[in-house]
């Protein structure tokens, strides 16, 4: 009986929800997206997609394993940890076509339930100051189905909405539930997706939960909780270890595929600050063998300014809520800032922590209407129309690069300003 009425209160809400022109148009045309999406990706785009090297994955990883890292196998480098390629075996068993289509399939699923956590995260961290009612947290979650990059997302067949359930799923248990217990779940969490896809590996420094008190005048850190929430992650992603001791091929693979290998150095479209500086210094002269001696030092140098800058301002900040959402979020943003490859679908993993900051800080706060909603709207409408002009007459796509600082910069001013408040506090 219970579930009656608990299927019938999701139908009734349904019902209410198709009422809003912005929810219909948002299932109609992301319903869309899915549908041309298999079209063209099975037809025109069949041997350009990311599918395709994940299903080649899947074969490598069944047939000759320590060939997983070899360029020679893909259109495309494989760059992921060496056990997420069992995710892709089952792909690889169902066929190119059918597998395909199953992937897609969980993506458009993972949709709905992206929609529904965010949901909740959102209530769970809604400032006073913001509308009682539930219609602009609709507008907002209908925009992200909206944007482009979900059907470049869907052609490509990529994994990134793999990631953003976890990370979503791991930032609410964070936020729900204090217990140790469910901080050391919520690790986990965190570390599966970064198996899957590593892009969220610098989330992990703003676990620890390290703070400068400024009453007292020195560090403070809650160890118990963030030895659970470092060995959650750590459990998940150390099996790889095991992989890497059984076939030493692979580590050399992994790091010369991820820091150090030609695949590095080449010209590409990505957004990354490293890519940017990488792309000037062949098109000034720079020889390919000097750009493999310089490429890690560049990354290296890119990560530790904009990292170690991120890092040290959210370790000082003054008194925030849910700071863990802004240490999330500066992670993904140091990653796409600061690491070789960052491509436009890589946006819908940030874009919902957007939305959370917006619903967090202030309803008129400055931060938002400077920093947050700008980058917010160009990653979901424009971002993808200035990496076509790139890849037709530019060498530099550095747009979606001045959003990323800005929206870093945007973050690390509010960190800044709510210490700037409580120093003003006490001395009052």
């Amino acid at each position: 009986m219970e579930i009656k009425i608990t299927f019938k209160n999701k139908i009734d809400r349904f019902k209410e929800l198709w009422e809003r022109k912005i929810f219909r148009y948002a299932i109609i045309l992301h319903g869309f997206y899915f549908i041309i999406s298999l079209i063209l990706t099975l037809t025109i785009f069949r041997s350009k997609n990311d599918f395709l090297v994940y299903y080649t994955v899947g074969k490598v990883f069944v047939t000759d394993i320590n060939e997983l890292y070899n360029r020679v196998n893909y259109q495309w480098p494989f760059r992921y940890f060496p056990l997420s390629a069992v995710f892709f075996v089952p792909f690889y068993l169902l066929g190119f076509d059918l597998g395909f289509v199953v992937f897609n399939v969980f993506n458009l699923i993972l949709n709905i339930l992206i929609s529904l956590i965010l949901y909740k995260l959102i209530i769970l961290i809604r400032g006073d100051d913001h509308e009682k009612d539930d219609k602009r947290v609709i507008t907002y979650i209908c925009v992200y189905l909206f944007s482009l990059p979900q059907i470049f997302n869907y052609i490509l067949g990529q994994i990134n909405l793999y990631v953003v359930f976890l990370i979503l799923i791991s930032l609410f248990l964070y936020l729900k539930y204090e217990n140790t217990k469910w901080q050391f779940i919520a690790g986990l969490f965190l570390g599966i997706s970064i198996i899957i896809k590593p892009i969220t590996l610098f989330m992990i420094p703003f676990l620890i939960l390290i703070k400068y008190d400024f009453k007292r005048k020195k560090f403070t850190l809650d160890f118990l909780d963030t030895i659970a929430r470092i060995g959650g992650v750590i459990l998940p992603i150390s099996l790889n270890l095991i992989m890497f001791l059984l076939y030493p091929a692979l580590l050399d693979g992994f790091i010369d595929i991820n820091f150090v290998g030609e695949d590095t150095i080449y010209v590409n479209h990505s957004f990354s600050l490293t890519k940017l500086i990488q792309n000037f210094l062949f098109f000034i002269g720079i020889p390919e063998v000097n750009l493999l001696n310089l490429q890690i030092l560049i990354f290296l140098a890119v990560l530790m300014i904009i990292g170690g800058l991120g890092y040290v301002i959210y370790i000082f900040r003054g008194q925030i809520s849910d700071p863990l959402l802004y240490g999330y979020t500066l992670g993904i943003l140091i990653m796409l800032i600061a690491y070789f490859d960052s491509w436009d679908h890589h946006l819908l993993i940030l874009t919902p922590f957007l939305i959370l900051i917006v619903f967090n800080l202030h309803r008129n706060s400055d931060i938002t209407k400077k920093f947050i909603k700008p980058g917010f709207f160009f990653f979901n409408f424009f971002d993808l129309a200035f990496m076509g002009l790139a890849y037709i007459w530019f060498p530099f796509n550095f747009e979606s690069t001045i959003f990323l600082l800005l929206i870093f910069f945007g973050i690390c001013k509010f960190c800044l300003s709510t210490r700037y408040l409580l120093n003003r506090d006490e001395l009052e």
